[in-house]
């Protein structure tokens, strides 16, 4: 299965934003929304941290789908209104905005015992 990790900051003020709207995802209100985007996008597995440095909080994210940049497409240019919220957190938390593309970070140690 393809897969993602990446960090993205978390920018100042803003971790505890990013902890409720990811636990209504996770576990609350907006539960049943986030799970129809992650299917539609073929997203079948998503992780995020939140990662405290001496620079400041981070969001460590990882990913998995058949096709992530079919999947970062989707979430990046969907019109449903949980996706269109959901990129404008995205843009309020890590100043960062998903409609113009998510970069792709460079793997550089792959690592597997079973191979």
């Amino acid at each position: 299965m393809p897969s993602v990790g990446f960090a993205i900051p978390v920018l100042p003020g803003r971790t505890d934003l990013d902890r409720s709207a990811l636990g209504d995802c996770w576990r609350g209100e907006r539960r049943a929304a986030y799970e129809d985007a992650r299917r539609r996008a073929g997203i079948t597995k998503e992780t995020v941290w939140i990662q405290t440095t001496p620079t400041g909080d981070l969001a460590v994210v990882y990913l998995e789908a058949d096709d992530l940049d079919a999947a970062f497409v989707v979430i990046g240019g969907s019109t449903a209104p949980f996706d269109q919220w959901f990129r404008d957190h995205v843009r309020d938390v890590h100043g960062v905005s998903l409609a113009d593309g998510v970069p792709v970070p460079e793997l550089v140690l792959d690592y597997d015992s079973e191979v």
